[in-house]
């Protein structure tokens, strides 16, 4: 299934939206564990800890990126969402430009699933070289197989680096 929005690409945009929609899965890279990271974001989202929130994030982001082998990305965590003309704005990915690391810009309230999702447009301009990042149903089932792969991973949130 294509969505709606398809039509309205070019043709090279079409060509960029068929690769990333034939990538559905996205595995954690070998070695990390990163259970004590997931849960201590958790824990500081229930604590309403926007500093621990912003530590974690940032954390597992880099964790994530070094284990995929693709360039940096700063992580930033801000207490209230703006909202625009359009609606409310849920995560915002910033890639870099002209040698600075791109940008992930998550709220508190979507800090937990929305990293991975902006994480997942990171990868793939970097791990997956594509020229653009559309929202496809290969791109929601790689940021689900992320996601997912994060969750199982055994927690203990002593071990966690800055953990309590």
């Amino acid at each position: 299934m294509r969505f709606g929005y398809y039509d309205r690409l070019s043709r090279a945009n079409k060509e960029i939206y068929r690769k990333s929609d034939a990538i559905e899965t996205l595995g954690l890279p070998r070695g990390l564990e990163l259970g004590p990271t997931v849960q201590a974001i958790e824990a500081a989202l229930l604590a309403d800890d926007r500093a621990a929130v912003q530590r974690g994030c940032a954390q597992l982001i880099d964790a994530l990126v070094r284990g995929y082998r693709v360039p940096g990305v700063t992580v930033r965590v801000l207490a209230k969402r703006p909202a625009d003309g359009y609606g409310e704005l849920h995560g915002l990915y910033e890639p870099g430009e002209k040698g600075a690391l791109a940008r992930i810009t998550v709220w508190m309230r979507t800090a937990q699933r929305l990293q991975v999702h902006e994480l997942c447009h990171h990868l793939d301009y970097e791990l997956f070289s594509l020229e653009e990042t559309f929202h496809t149903e290969g791109f929601y089932k790689r940021e689900s197989s992320l996601v997912n792969a994060l969750l199982a991973q055994p927690r203990d949130v002593g071990s966690a680096p800055g953990g309590r």
